[in-house]
């Protein structure tokens, strides 16, 4: 479910362009998402946190901010089904 959204996830992850808290957030955010423990839409759901308050930095730089909120759209569908 999640093999195409960790692969966005670490590109912003690996941008050195990207502040560091930010980067580390996402490396956070793909742990959760690969940790099988909890169910599915508790780790999307956080995941979504974590990238919501990421878009909301302003350090970000815009077009990560625009790669947040399309891996956040695409997180969100896959919610839905």
């Amino acid at each position: 479910m999640f093999e195409d959204i960790i692969p966005l996830i670490e590109q912003i992850a690996s941008d050195r362009t990207v502040p560091r808290n930010i980067r580390e957030r996402c490396e956070e955010s793909v742990k959760i998402l690969r940790d099988g423990d909890d169910p599915a839409e508790i780790r999307v759901n956080t995941v979504i946190s974590y990238l919501d308050e990421m878009s909301n930095d302003p350090n970000i730089p815009m077009y990560t901010r625009t790669q947040i909120w399309n891996i956040v759209s695409i997180l969100e569908s896959a919610v839905k089904k």
